[in-house]
């Protein structure tokens, strides 16, 4: 017969080390693939499928790859592209039609933004 003298040995309780490095990466991660940008709302009125009024020149800007501004067919920097807008409409409630083409959608989005800073209110998005 064997006896065991030995002192009782203490459970100690499961390690978890382990378990808050990956809890850490994880957090770590989440935080540096999250979007710390705020959202704009455009306000974009829907189409009513009926003719609307048009009043002075025909005023189409297209916007191209590369943020090249046409305003219709020349070439125009925005700062132009306001003053010619300026000259063509009678208020700023007036329709302004935007092209993209293949330009990318923060392009456009820009010059919505500059169009709307400078007071104009109306824009028309077309294919």
């Amino acid at each position: 017969m064997m006896f065991d003298f030995a002192p009782d040995r203490v459970r100690k309780g499961p390690d978890l080390t382990p378990m808050i490095d990956v809890v850490f990466l994880l957090l770590v991660f989440f935080m540096l693939a999250s979007r710390f940008s705020t959202d704009v709302v455009m306000p974009l009125a829907a189409s009513t499928g009926q003719a609307g009024e048009w009043t002075g020149p025909p005023r189409l800007i297209d916007v191209d790859p590369g943020g090249v501004l046409r305003l219709n067919g020349g070439e125009v920097t925005m700062d132009m592209l306001l003053s010619e807008l300026s000259r063509m409409t009678e208020a700023p409630t007036d329709a302004i039609i935007l092209r993209a083409k293949e330009a990318p959608l923060q392009d456009l989005v820009s010059v919505m933004n500059d169009l709307g800073a400078a007071g104009y209110s109306r824009l028309i998005l077309v294919e």
